[in-house]
């Protein structure tokens, strides 16, 4: 990399946002892959992360789960990497500091259960 300039991609194991069409969603989690077929991806509704966060944070029974989906190509409308944006914390980074722990790690821990 030239001193400078950064590189940024999205690769598998990286926390996103997909913009989904058709029906419309958008869909937060952690990439796990992606080909000219669709991606695989482990989260939940982007409207759900502040109660996934608050039961995460609270040890409280499980009713909201992050699930594992495949997207077709042709549903996705784009694809955001889970970055902070000026002063606003990532999705990730806010789990991070309210739970003490790690979202990816979590995303994946449930996939085993």
């Amino acid at each position: 990399m030239r001193q400078g300039t950064s590189s940024v991609s999205i690769e598998e194991g990286s926390l996103v946002i997909a913009y989904l069409m058709n029906p419309k969603e958008r869909i937060w989690g952690v990439l796990i892959r992606h080909d000219t077929m669709g991606i695989v991806l482990r989260g939940l509704d982007l409207n759900s992360i502040e109660d996934w966060i608050a039961q995460e944070r609270s040890g409280s029974e499980k009713l909201i789960t992050p699930s594992t989906q495949f997207v077709p190509t042709h549903r996705l409308e784009r694809i955001y990497a889970d970055e902070r944006s000026g002063n606003v914390d990532s999705c990730g980074e806010r789990f991070t500091a309210l739970c003490n722990r790690d979202a990816r790690e979590v995303l994946l821990s449930n996939e085993e259960r």
